[in-house]
């Protein structure tokens, strides 16, 4: 027998409903093929200062840094994706994390770091 949810909306009513250290999880994306050769995983959560390149919308193949991460609203704002509002301000546009793909890694963080060794080559050495 299946284990697992399955009803749509008890899935969504938990993805929306958990907490903030598991929402983080929510918001990995996909490595590019580089990054991913040489660290052997797939993805990972976005940070503040990876470099990101959005694969869909409009804003496809537009590149930049992380600026910010909101967790609770599962978003992600990248430096030079705005648009004007109608009194001439700029604001950020928010993109989901799954439409994103990471080009370069912030490594300043040694967790972050050792997760990178726990789930690369070295953990199936």
């Amino acid at each position: 027998m299946k284990k697992g949810i399955r009803k749509p909306s008890t899935a969504r009513r938990r993805r929306y409903n958990a907490p903030h250290h598991i929402k983080r999880k929510f918001l990995s994306a996909p490595l590019s093929p580089s990054l991913r050769a040489e660290y052997g995983t797939r993805s990972m959560p976005v940070i503040v200062d990876d470099t990101v390149s959005i694969t869909k919308g409009d804003r496809k193949l537009s590149e930049g840094k992380v600026l910010k991460v909101n967790t609770a609203e599962s978003k992600v704002y990248i430096e030079g994706v705005t648009r004007t509002r109608q009194d001439g301000s700029m604001v950020q546009i928010p993109v989901r994390a799954e439409n994103v793909i990471i080009t370069r890694l912030n490594l300043n963080d040694q967790w972050r770091k050792d997760i990178l060794e726990r789930k690369g080559f070295s953990a199936e050495v």
